[in-house]
């Protein structure tokens, strides 16, 4: 018979632990490959719109590259970890709620034209390498018609199916229900 510890046997808290400094590993990865967009203020503006059911465009991008890099290590798939990791970060790099139309930009096919105005976006902060912008500008394929062309692209192409699936079925939550309340308060502002 297993001991338990608050709740939990053994072997329950030994695995809690073992996914906790993965997931360690993984986002330090993530530090390491990317400072200047994760300090980037308009990174920190992906905090302000939703992506799929509550998940914010910020935390989906993080999601996408942790997943991107579960993938890469699960499978064995030798790739430039760093590029698939920019890449990862940017896909989603649009800017705008997309669930919100506006007069100038109503938003209709957004799956479809995202990943060009993403690129556009990371273009003018970032040096780009090929690599990065097929990630970017192919991440939505079969919508974009043109499959990706490396490793890493396509990588962060099932990241994001995956990620985009639980998010939106709600089998992960985020904390973009803070932000639905804001707007519902008037307030608008994060703290």
């Amino acid at each position: 018979m297993q001991r338990k510890t608050a709740g939990r046997t053994a072997k329950q808290a030994k695995r809690w632990q073992d996914k906790m400094e993965c997931y360690r590993h993984r986002s330090r990865q993530i530090s390491k490959a990317a400072p200047d967009i994760l300090s980037s203020r308009n990174f920190h503006r992906t905090k302000e719109h939703i992506q799929h059911g509550n998940v914010t465009v910020h935390t989906h991008a993080m999601n996408v590259a942790r997943h991107s890099l579960a993938l890469s290590e699960i499978l064995h798939i030798r790739c430039n970890q760093e590029e698939m990791i920019r890449g990862a970060l940017l896909h989603d790099y649009f800017l705008y709620d997309w669930h919100r139309p506006d007069k100038k930009n109503p938003h209709r096919l957004h799956g479809f034209f995202h990943p060009g105005r993403a690129l556009r976006n990371a273009s003018r902060e970032y040096q780009l390498t090929e690599r990065e912008r097929d990630i970017i500008r192919k991440h939505m394929w079969p919508l974009t018609v043109v499959p990706p062309m490396c490793r890493e692209s396509w990588i962060v192409t099932m990241a994001d199916k995956w990620c985009s699936l639980i998010e939106t079925v709600h089998l992960y939550k985020g904390h973009g229900i803070i932000l639905e309340k804001l707007r519902e308060d008037g307030s608008g502002a994060l703290t």
